[in-house]
């Protein structure tokens, strides 16, 4: 557990919490990505239960000094629940702190179910996801005027099933931004899908580990994707946006152009 300055003083000031568990999404990794309102729940909160592998442990340092701290990597459900449900109950606040945000590949379903059926009081506090900490790291808008206009979130079939209508060729077919998550253990197969639909030269960027400081992104042609990944070494924690936005195409919103009139830019001819 870190012990910093910031960390210190926080004891000092924290506000109550409500007892209760408030599921927080701590961001793709670098902890200045974290929301003002994470931010003070974790400052303020008497128990931490945070997935530590996906986590950076830097984040820890706005915790209090007293607040306990419960890893979370190698424990199930069945461990996870009763120890949010008993510090509750005694009175206390629990963040459960998830990476990315908490709407995508959390599997907080299951947990938010069983805490109503218990009658635990919950809240849940967005974060930025990898897709989006992505584009900003690349620099692109992943939905450029007349090029693309659509973005899709989703993985290939692994360990966990994705339903028939969702197969990642079905959606390739859009040819839309395409942020492929939870798939590099089978890069192959998604290549091989991805090019039914998109050409070869696609760019694709090859994210590992967003906002970690081993942070690493390639930027490849669709059918070097594969190759690159292994090279790379690349084992898990990696997001791959798949989209011709990449491609740095000139284009122009219609928004702020000229010709284009709206509630607060009505037209003066």
């Amino acid at each position: 557990m870190h012990e910093s300055t910031s960390r210190l003083n926080n004891k000092k000031n924290y506000e109550s919490l409500d007892s209760a568990v408030y599921i927080v999404g701590a961001g793709p990794g670098d902890p200045d990505l974290l929301t003002v309102k994470a931010q003070k729940l974790l400052q303020s909160a008497d128990v931490i239960l945070f997935a530590d592998s996906l986590v950076p442990q830097q984040i820890l340092e706005l915790c209090r000094e007293d607040a306990e701290i419960i890893p979370s990597a190698n424990k199930t459900l069945e461990d996870i629940l009763p120890l949010m449900i008993e510090r509750v109950r005694s009175h206390k606040s629990v963040v459960r702190l998830h990476s990315g945000d908490p709407s995508l590949y959390s599997a907080i379903h299951e947990q938010m179910y069983l805490l109503a059926e218990a009658e635990i009081p919950f809240e849940v506090v967005p974060g930025i996801s990898a897709f989006q900490a992505a584009a900003a790291k690349l620099k692109v808008e992943l939905t450029v005027p007349g090029l693309v206009q659509t973005i899709i979130l989703t993985r290939i079939s692994g360990r966990t099933e994705v339903p028939e209508t969702e197969e990642l060729t079905t959606l390739a077919a859009h040819q839309a931004s395409l942020c492929l998550y939870l798939s590099v253990r089978h890069v192959e197969a998604a290549q091989a899908k991805l090019l039914q639909h998109y050409c070869a030269e696609t760019p694709v960027a090859i994210c590992y580990r967003l906002g970690w400081c081993d942070e690493k992104i390639r930027v490849v042609p669709l059918n070097q994707m594969a190759d690159c990944t292994h090279q790379e070494k690349l084992i898990r924690t990696t997001l791959y946006v798949v989209s011709p936005a990449l491609s740095q195409a000139s284009a122009r919103s219609r928004l702020y152009h000229p010709e284009h009139n709206h509630l607060f830019r009505p037209s003066h001819s």
